[in-house]
């Protein structure tokens, strides 16, 4: 049961490689190995706009739903994500690109699991309250069996704390590493 539940989350990280990997490889195979270096550009922009959701939260914009701006940053980043991977391909003398880009899947980590984390224990709190009403427990009675239930869900509500540093350090990196490419771009 935990695996059926567990599973796209699994599926989805690990399409998100596949499917860069099998962009990569088409680039290569269609002689077009370089477009890799714009996809960089491309999956930074896609990134930025998964940003949207963020400012929706907490009510800087009130374009779109925020269950709907949810399903939007998690598509945009999911794609931008596979498009840096793609970019970053395998340079190994190139520290820098290589940090930013493992702190950026640690971001994807990050939030496929905080996702499944809270999904599952919003479940299981309305399952266990459910099944104390339908034995006839009072609400009070249901409140205190519920107490510890709720106080996990609650701390879950809080994965955003591990979340958010995560990204911070994403960022930080790719600033860096955007810093850099101008840096040492050869101007002529």
């Amino acid at each position: 049961m935990l695996f059926k539940k567990f599973f796209p989350l699994i599926f989805s990280y690990f399409a998100l490689i596949v499917a860069a990997i099998l962009l990569d490889y088409l680039l290569h195979l269609l002689g077009f190995p370089g477009v890799g270096r714009y996809l960089g550009i491309a999956g930074t922009l896609l990134i930025l706009l998964s940003f949207l959701y963020s400012l929706r939260k907490r009510r800087l914009i009130e374009a779109g739903s925020p269950r709907g701006m949810l399903a939007l940053h998690e598509y945009l980043a999911w794609a931008g994500a596979m498009m840096i991977l793609v970019h970053s391909g395998i340079h190994f003398q190139a520290l820098l690109p290589w940090l930013a880009a493992g702190a950026m899947m640690l971001v994807v980590a990050s939030g496929h699991i905080g996702k499944f984390l809270l999904r599952r224990s919003r479940e299981a709190l309305r399952n266990k309250q459910q099944t104390l009403a339908a034995g006839g427990l009072s609400e009070e009675e249901i409140e205190k069996q519920l107490f510890w239930d709720a106080l996990t869900l609650r701390l879950m509500t809080q994965w955003r704390m591990v979340h958010i540093p995560f990204v911070m350090v994403f960022v930080t990196l790719a600033i860096l590493h955007i810093l850099s490419i101008f840096f040492f771009w050869n101007w002529k």
